[in-house]
This record gives C-alpha cells, sequence and structure tokens, in this order.
C-alpha cells in the first residue's frame, strides 16, 4: 500500500524507483534458503510507471541451490506486472582470507555535507523519505556528483529495514546526483532499470554515492554509482537511461 512518500519527479501519481527496488530486495530476503544466505545482486525492471495504489506480488525461486540460489519477485498492480526484481543470494562463511583488502581514501561523512538542493518537482521520497547529504555537485547542478544518503521511514510500517534495503532505496538516485540537465526541468533521465551488487552487508544506515552519468545523442544514457558506507567500499550500481525532452510540463 503506498504512500505519498513513494512519490517520484516525473509524475504525481507514479512512484519514484527506490520504493519498488526496496520492496522487491526485501521481498527477495525473506524467500526461504537451505542454508543462511545475503542477497549480493538486485536488478530491477521497471517495466511500467509503479501507480501509487495497492500493488500484488509474485515470488518464485528460478535456481535453488545451497551454494547460490536466484528468485524473481514481480509487482503487480490488478495483476499486471509494473516491476520486476532478480535477486542472487550465496551462502553465509566464515573464512579466513590469505590477503588483506586494498586501503581506499575515505570520503568526507555525512556530517560535511549540505543538504540536498532539488530540481522542481521532484517527489516527496526525495525530499521527505531521504536524507540527503551532498558532498560535491548538486541535484539542480549539471555535472557528476557525491552524496551521502539515508532512508527516513521504514520501507513497510511495522518492519524492520533491512540493509539491503537501504542501499536499493539510495542507489536508484544516481543519475539525480550525476544528473547532467541541471535545474533545467525541459529534460527527462528516467532509468527502466536499476542493477546493484554488493560484496558484503551494509554497516549503518548511512549509503555514500559517487555518481556519472554518460548520455548519447541516440536518446541513452549510462548512470553508474560507486557505493560505500562508513566502513568503506560496499559495491556498484548502475542505471540505463531513457533521454528526450521532457514534455509533461
Amino acid at each position: 500500500m503506498p504512500t505519498e512518500l513513494t512519490t517520484g519527479p516525473w509524475s504525481p501519481d507514479a512512484q519514484h524507483g527506490g520504493p519498488p527496488a526496496a520492496l522487491l530486495s526485501g521481498i527477495i530476503e525473506v524467500v526461504p534458503t537451505e542454508v543462511e544466505m545475503i542477497l549480493v545482486r538486485l536488478s530491477v525492471e521497471l517495466l511500467r510507471p509503479v501507480p501509487l495504489q495497492p500493488l500484488g506480488v509474485v515470488t518464485e525461486i528460478t535456481r535453488p541451490g545451497r551454494k547460490v540460489q536466484w528468485v524473481t519477485a514481480t509487482l503487480t498492480d490488478d495483476g499486471d506486472p509494473v516491476a520486476r526484481g532478480l535477486g542472487l543470494k550465496m551462502r553465509v562463511a566464515d573464512l579466513e582470507l590469505p590477503f588483506t583488502q586494498p586501503e581506499t581514501d575515505a570520503p568526507p561523512g555525512p556530517a560535511q555535507g549540505h543538504p540536498a538542493r532539488f530540481f522542481d518537482a521532484a517527489g516527496e521520497f526525495a525530499t521527505e523519505a531521504m536524507e540527503i547529504r551532498m558532498i560535491e555537485g548538486d541535484f539542480d547542478q549539471a555535472g557528476p556528483g557525491r552524496a551521502w544518503m539515508r532512508l527516513r521511514v521504514p520501507v513497510v510500517d511495522g518492519e524492520a529495514t533491512t540493509g539491503f534495503q537501504r542501499v536499493a532505496a539510495a542507489a536508484d538516485f544516481g543519475n539525480g546526483v550525476s544528473n547532467l540537465a541541471g535545474d533545467n526541468r525541459s529534460w527527462l533521465f528516467v532509468n527502466p532499470d536499476l542493477a546493484i551488487r554488493v560484496f558484503r552487508p551494509l554497516l549503518g544506515e548511512w549509503i555514500y554515492m559517487e555518481s556519472v552519468t554518460r548520455l548519447h545523442s541516440g536518446g541513452t544514457g549510462l548512470a553508474s554509482t560507486i557505493l560505500q558506507d562508513e566502513s568503506g567500499p560496499l559495491g556498484v550500481s548502475q542505471q540505463t537511461l531513457f533521454v528526450e525532452p521532457f514534455r509533461n510540463q
């Protein structure tokens, strides 16, 4: 049952991509496994605008196993698919690795950022449901950007929000963090998909995003994001972009 907090930037009647992605990841995480597993990859297909009305869900274990499991979850509107998620889960181990992870420079923390400035009609998910602290760039400025994000509200009322749900809610902002149009509301750069890969669980609530968008005059684009938390590197995400002049003004 979506609330107004799910609304996105392109239509007052459609959700931002973050809430469906977060919902799908949580659904996939609770599908039973033979052994303890962690969700490490999520691919979301936004098949049509996800409406602000009650949605159904159908799940299927497409590949069972004790080492890896593939799960498909589909959100439906009156029986019609509107979004689909394909999740890869891997068994949890406790290994003594014979090598160390490479050190990386830590970005400035959330406290060093400033509140995001949005272009017109950013939608309530961006302005109310998420806390966004910009380190470099902004949503109303053209060019690559860096930001910290934290989900302020639960994905489902009364249920604990998982780390991957927090990552999924934030990752769909990559094309906004690296918005090439700046505050020019005359361009559409919507993503029909979202792919997330992580190699470990999220620690804490904050997700750091370092995003860049590349566009082609043929009307396509790609937003790529490096994901971190306050303890270090976490994973990556990408969005394929549909680009054209925005006529719904």
